[in-house]
């Protein structure tokens, strides 16, 4: 019925439910890649992990990535469409980069995810664009904030949240991160251990045994971020390894 009216076809016509088809397809398209992500504080560090999948043994291992630098500070994963993923974290570059040109000072992260927001929001009332398929969550460690860790949706929602997941598996994984921060603001240690509750989060959730190959993550400490190499994510699994 919805078809034949015409209600999922045009981005700016609600449905009598009050619904934007085009925008509910545009979350299903983050699920498409069937990759998760959570992003995790600790006391003074943020991190973000996503799965890395590579489709064609062909492909160079190291051109397949979802972590994308924005600023010195900022880092952002991004789950959904890789085209669309590029995009914006292109224009999150761009959106940074003026902000600093105009005011002389770094783009606060709670800043650049609102302004990725509302773009995203201008996608669903313009029929001539369509919502972009990716989910965004920017991390960083201010001096005044604190590490600070935002996700944005293509319906141009924005939170703040002390941990979050984004992906197929999503409501699993929040109601994992959700036990852990039920009583607690944070995870206690340095970003090693943090990075080591985020793997072991993933991996339980996900019933699946990562080799080093299998993750990406990205981590935001002291004013600057910086991703981890093949051999570094492999540490931290030895280090969990050695703990069971």
């Amino acid at each position: 019925m919805s078809g034949a009216a015409g209600f999922d076809r045009h981005i700016t016509i609600f449905s009598p439910e009050g619904r934007l088809y085009q925008v509910e397809y545009a979350f299903k398209a983050i699920n498409s890649t069937n990759i998760n992500s959570i992003g995790v504080t600790g006391k003074d560090s943020a991190v973000i992990i996503s799965q890395k999948k590579v489709p064609d043994k062909l492909l160079d291992p190291s051109t397949v990535s979802y972590i994308f630098q924005i600023t010195d500070k900022i880092g952002l994963v991004a789950v959904g469409s890789i085209a669309d993923a590029r995009n914006q974290a292109l224009r999150a570059r761009a959106e940074a980069a003026e902000f600093k040109y105009k005011n002389g000072y770094d783009i606060p992260v709670e800043s650049l995810a609102k302004r990725m927001a509302n773009l995203a929001q201008i996608y669903t009332q313009r029929a001539y664009m369509r919502p972009l398929g990716v989910a965004l969550t920017f991390v960083s460690v201010d001096d005044e904030t604190g590490p600070s860790l935002y996700k944005t949706d293509p319906a141009g929602y924005y939170i703040g949240s002390k941990a979050n997941a984004t992906g197929p598996k999503q409501q699993e994984l929040t109601t994992a991160l959700e036990k852990k921060f039920k009583k607690k603001q944070h995870i206690d240690g340095d970003w090693k251990e943090v990075v080591e509750f985020g793997i072991i989060t993933l991996s339980n959730t996900l019933s699946t045994e990562f080799r080093k190959n299998d993750l990406e993550i990205g981590v935001a400490i002291d004013g600057k971020f910086f991703t981890l190499t093949p051999d570094e994510i492999d540490e931290r699994l030895v280090s969990i390894a050695e703990q069971d």
